[in-house]
């Protein structure tokens, strides 16, 4: 698959090395879950210019130092001793070779060394600080390992704290990528293909690659990829999950476990797991793992208790509903029925995917100041009496106009009530002054709007 989008990270990267190479030494952090694309967006920075780049394996430090001394000999004509041993070693050494000219030095993984030599953190804190200003280093580090990338960046306590000078957070592809990916490999693309993609890898580069490569960019060739015997997404959620909690990830699977099938507050998750107590792990899952999101209402303050959680990662959630729900059938190796079983599935749970799709391309069209939903879990009662749920599916403020978009979000648009969603914001009028001082415009997306950019409803 050719390379798409990451123009402005692009752009970040060459203006950071030509400063590096121009003014005084440069560090870069590369940050981002397992798939991104990481490595390649920083090669394709690069743009054929030769540079240094260290894979961070885990294994012993004197052993990943003889490999990294092939490679700075080769890349660099450096002479580096074979006695060297110690990664301090061979930093001090680049640092002393960027002294006399400029280059690129690549570090993958670069939270591994935890795990290699703790010390290492220490070491090349030392090396950049005596040397980062006479010398020509554009120094890019990059990590999968979200918390332990922050932490080793952003924590105080940290010998590394503060010394980058530009953070990348690679983020998964937006929707209008998502369709310039369709328009390249399967031109014929229907809404339900968009959506399918968007569903089953969420957005996430090397997921979409896996299936342009396979030629399954269609809903059931897709379904039928992933659900087989030598599908690469299957131990794909495991491997995400144990490399970010190591091996005691029990209680975080069965936490994101039970929010992808839909148990998502507090209580809902504590009564799913037994009674146990889950404040702690979702307090990490949200601030050190990054991998739950605690939606509130619009409009309401951090302190409110009326709280959802939702797994952030789209990839995540569906290889939780599927994948890991489904691990008796993968284990006797009935790969047929767990196909069946997501195409039976498939609109039911899409349509809940579908809302984070539109609210994903309302926010890329930087045209408002706030996207989100509402919910009042007391309800109300509707014109013929019956008890309704106090739910907007989308409310986004749009940056100028003072107007506040209300969408209902429906696969199917038949199923939408004009009627009903007008109750619904009456009743949340009744709830929210702040909604008062905007003029209001309400409409339907459904799957088909997905084949056009989201336009403003009329009222």
């Amino acid at each position: 698959m050719k390379f798409f989008d990451r123009k402005s990270q692009l752009e970040s990267l060459s203006q950071i090395r030509s400063r590096a190479y121009t003014n005084h030494s440069m560090l870069t952090v590369v940050t981002g879950r397992r798939r991104i694309g990481k490595t390649t967006l920083i090669e394709k920075s690069m743009d054929g210019e030769p540079f240094v780049y260290l894979f961070v394996a885990k294994k012993d430090e004197a052993l990943l130092c003889r490999d990294f001394s092939r490679e700075i000999r080769d890349k660099l004509d450096m002479f580096i001793p074979e006695s060297v041993t110690r990664f301090a070693d061979l930093f001090a050494m680049l640092m002393q070779e960027s002294l006399r000219r400029a280059f690129t030095l690549v570090i993958d993984e670069f939270q591994n060394f935890s795990e290699v030599n703790p010390s290492v953190f220490s070491d090349v804190q030392h090396y950049w600080d005596k040397n980062r200003l006479e010398g020509h280093l554009n120094f890019i580090v990059s990590g999968s390992v979200y918390s332990l990338m922050t932490k080793l960046f952003k924590d105080k306590k940290e010998p590394l704290y503060g010394r980058d000078d530009l953070t990348i957070k690679l983020q998964p592809f937006a929707p209008s990528v998502l369709k310039e990916i369709m328009e390249t490999y399967n031109p014929k693309y229907t809404a339900d293909d968009i959506l399918a993609l968007y569903t089953f890898t969420g957005a996430i580069p090397k997921y979409i690659e896996l299936l342009v490569d396979a030629g399954a960019l269609t809903k059931s060739a897709m379904i039928q990829y992933i659900a087989r015997a030598d599908s690469p997404f299957i131990e794909e959620g495991r491997k995400l999950l144990v490399n970010e909690f190591g091996r005691k990830y029990g209680t975080y699977f069965s936490i994101l476990q039970a929010i992808s099938e839909g148990y998502n507050t507090q209580s809902d998750i504590k009564d799913y797991l037994g009674k146990k107590s889950v404040g702690g792990y979702l307090d990490k899952l949200e601030d050190t793992y990054n991998l739950i999101d605690k939606k509130r209402p619009i409009w309401s303050k951090k302190s409110t208790q009326n709280v959802h959680f939702e797994v952030s990662d789209v990839f995540l959630r569906f290889w939780f509903r599927y994948i890991e729900k489904n691990q008796q059938l993968i284990e006797i190796g009935q790969y047929p029925l767990l196909q069946k079983l997501i195409e039976a599935d498939y609109d039911t749970y899409s349509g809940d995917v579908l809302e984070r799709y539109f609210k994903a391309e309302l926010m890329e069209s930087l045209r408002y100041r706030a996207i989100d939903g509402w919910w009042n879990p007391k309800g109300y009662i509707d014109s013929k009496g019956n008890h309704q749920q106090g739910e907007i599916d989308i409310i986004a403020i749009d940056v100028e106009d003072k107007v506040a978009e209300i969408y209902e979000v429906k696969r199917n648009p038949e199923k939408y009530s004009k009627t009903l969603l007008q109750e619904k914001v009456d009743y949340m009028k009744s709830q929210e002054k702040k909604l008062r001082k905007y003029k209001l415009a309400l409409g339907c997306l459904s799957i088909s709007d997905i084949l056009k950019m989201v336009r403003k409803p009329t009222n």
